[in-house]
C-alpha cells in the first residue's frame, strides 16, 4: 500500500475554524462533507510549503506563517496539520476549490454536521477532520486552563 501524503490547515478566526465543503464527487475521500483546506503534497515538497501552496490554491489566500499542529494517520492518508489565524474577513476568501466554505463553530464541530447555503442543506464533517479539529479545540482549551 502507497501512503498519501497531505498537508492541510486549520484556520481560525474569533473562535471558529474554517472549513471547505468538498465537492460531492466519488474518486474524492469524503465527498460531500465538511473538511479541512489543503491538499496533497508534491514530489521534494515540504509540508509547510505545500500547506501554503494548497491554500492559494484553494481559497487564494495564505497567512504570512502557519505552525505544526499534529501529524495525523487515517489507513493511507498521512495528514500534516498546521493552523494560523485567518487574518482576512472571509468574504475576502476566493473559493476556488469546493462547493462551499464556512467558520463552523465549536458546537457544529462537535455535533458533526453543518448547515451549506450552496447546498441548502446539513452535510456531516469528515470524519478524520473533525477529529483533529477537536483535538485542536480540546488543546487549546487545556492550555488556557493551565495559564
Amino acid at each position: 500500500m502507497t501512503n498519501i501524503y497531505v498537508a492541510i490547515a486549520i484556520l481560525y478566526r474569533d473562535g471558529k475554524f474554517l472549513c471547505q465543503l468538498r465537492d460531492d464527487v466519488p474518486h474524492i475521500r469524503y465527498p460531500g462533507h465538511w473538511a479541512l483546506f489543503g491538499g496533497h503534497m508534491e514530489p521534494e515538497e515540504t509540508p509547510e510549503v505545500a500547506v501554503l501552496r494548497e491554500l492559494k490554491e484553494e481559497i487564494s489566500y495564505a497567512p504570512p506563517s502557519v505552525s505544526f499542529f499534529c501529524e495525523d494517520v487515517e489507513g493511507d492518508v498521512i495528514r500534516h496539520v498546521f493552523h494560523a489565524q485567518l487574518d482576512v474577513d472571509v468574504n475576502d476568501l476566493v473559493l476556488l476549490e469546493g462547493w462551499d466554505l464556512k467558520l463552523l463553530t465549536p458546537e457544529e464541530i462537535r455535533a458533526g454536521k453543518c448547515f451549506s447555503q450552496q447546498s441548502g442543506d446539513v452535510r456531516p464533517l469528515g470524519v478524520a477532520h473533525q477529529r483533529i479539529l477537536l483535538n485542536f479545540i480540546a488543546d487549546v482549551e487545556g492550555r488556557s486552563q493551565r495559564s
